[in-house]
C-alpha cells in the first residue's frame, strides 16, 4: 500500500547524517525531503535510538567515518530534525516485537539496530521508512522502504 497523506513515515539515522553533511551524493534529497514530506501531509518519525545513532555519528572524527562536528553543532542539528519529526517511544513491548522479528527474519550482529527500528515502527503501526541504505531493511516484508528521492520527485 502506497503511503498516503497523514502517515507516520520513520526516518532512518543515515538520512539525518545525509541532510546534514553536503559532501555526501545524498545530501540535497536527503534535505529537501523534510519540507516536501510536510508539504505532502506526512509525519516524519524517530525514536531514540535513530537520534543517538545520529549523535554517535556526528560527534566521531571523520577519520573514523563520522562527521567531525562539535556536540554544540550537533545538538542544534538534532534540535531543527526533532522539531520536523514525531517522537516515538520504545516501551517494553518492542523488545517483545524485536525477539520475534530477529527469530523469525534469522538476524544478528550488528543489523539487529535496524530490527529495533523496524520494532518500534511495528509498535507505532509505521509501515514505510524513509533510507539511504534500502540494503539494510531487505527481506523485511512488513515495511515500505523508500529512498529520499523517490519522496523528493513525487508529484
Amino acid at each position: 500500500m502506497p503511503t498516503m497523506r497523514g502517515d507516520l513515515v520513520m526516518v532512518d539515522t543515515n538520512i539525518l547524517l545525509s541532510a546534514t553533511n553536503r559532501d555526501r551524493a545524498d545530501h540535497e534529497a536527503s534535505y529537501q525531503m523534510f519540507a516536501k514530506a510536510i508539504g505532502m501531509g506526512l509525519h516524519l518519525a524517530t525514536c531514540g535510538q535513530v537520534l543517538r545513532e545520529y549523535l554517535v555519528v556526528a560527534t566521531r572524527p571523520v577519520a573514523v567515518n563520522g562527521l567531525g562536528l562539535s556536540l554544540e553543532d550537533s545538538l542544534k542539528n538534532l534540535e531543527w530534525f526533532r522539531k520536523r519529526q514525531v517522537y516515538l517511544e520504545e516501551p517494553e513491548s518492542v523488545h517483545q516485537i524485536l525477539v520475534k522479528l530477529l527469530k523469525s527474519h534469522q538476524v544478528t550482529g550488528k543489523n539487529i539496530h535496524d530490527m529495533n527500528i523496524v520494532a518500534v515502527m511495528r509498535q507505532n503501526s509505521v509501515r514505510t521508512i524513509l533510507t539511504n541504505n534500502a540494503a539494510d531493511f531487505s527481506g523485511i516484508t512488513e515495511i515500505e522502504i523508500l529512498g529520499p528521492k523517490v519522496l523528493v520527485d513525487m508529484e
